[in-house]
């Protein structure tokens, strides 16, 4: 019986790894890979609370956000000097939300969530340029204006419900900063690092991680990020976009799921 359950357990720490693989590769392209990792996560291992198990998605998202962003920073123009406030203020937000999970429900927000994402999959399929290059670049005041506000709210998002968050970082730095996929999608990875570590510093001090699977996902989701920062350089815009859309439209089947079914 000892054996069996070992056995159960060795081909769950599998599942979970492969599900954290393919999140790190979304999340190295466009974001989004908990959509994968946290389901496979909550099936697998339904015995731990719901917040033990959201603390235990956060560190392998946050090593294979770093493995991503060091890939892009090697070869994308970072402006640190706007993202580093962006990613500032984010991290307060994070924490802010993940705070306040314990007081409001996130379920009275999904509705809204829903439409916006139905309006981004319509707007971005529609508009064949969308990211496609980069516009006119914005007075830095301008842009850090934007950013802090939009970082504020994706900030909080994140710590409070969590699924999408570096797809909107992705939607805010195109649509609002006039960035393309390409630059976006390197500057939301260190956005999306400083709100991973905020919900680390309060997962950790409330005690829910799980750290004996958290590592082991954490290295396969590093090399789904690898590969996949290794595939969006090699296939640029055209690509980073179609894959955007996928991952919004999966988005809006489970936060669809969500607020008609569940």
């Amino acid at each position: 019986m000892r054996a069996l359950s070992l056995a159960k357990l060795t081909i769950s720490i599998f599942i979970v790894c492969v599900a954290a693989f393919v999140a790190g590769f979304i999340d190295a392209v466009v974001g989004g890979g908990g959509l994968v990792q946290t389901p496979v996560l909550f099936m697998s291992f339904p015995n731990y609370s719901v917040a033990t198990l959201l603390g235990t998605t956060k560190l392998p998202s946050f090593f294979g956000t770093s493995v991503s962003f060091f890939q892009y920073a090697k070869r994308v123009a970072i402006q640190w000097k706007l993202v580093v406030w962006i990613a500032a203020v984010a991290f307060v937000a994070a924490m802010l939300g993940s705070y306040a999970v314990s007081f409001i429900s996130n379920n009275t927000f999904k509705p809204v969530i829903l439409v916006t994402l139905v309006i981004v999959a319509i707007y971005t399929y529609s508009k064949k340029n969308f990211g496609q290059h980069e516009e006119k670049e914005l007075p830095f005041s301008k842009a850090l204006i934007r950013g802090i506000i939009s970082g504020l709210l994706i900030g909080f998002y994140d710590g409070f419900i969590g699924p999408g968050t570096g797809s909107f970082l992705v939607l805010m730095f195109i649509g609002l900063l006039g960035h393309d996929f390409m630059h976006a999608s390197a500057h939301a990875k260190m956005v999306n690092l400083a709100t991973n570590s905020a919900s680390i510093i309060y997962f950790a001090a409330t005690g829910n991680i799980v750290f004996e699977l958290a590592i082991p996902m954490a290295a396969c989701n590093m090399a789904g990020g690898f590969v996949g920062t290794r595939f969006a350089l090699l296939k640029g815009n055209q690509f980073i976009r179609i894959f955007f859309l996928g991952v919004v439209c999966a988005t809006i089947l489970r936060f669809g799921y969500d607020v008609f079914f569940k």
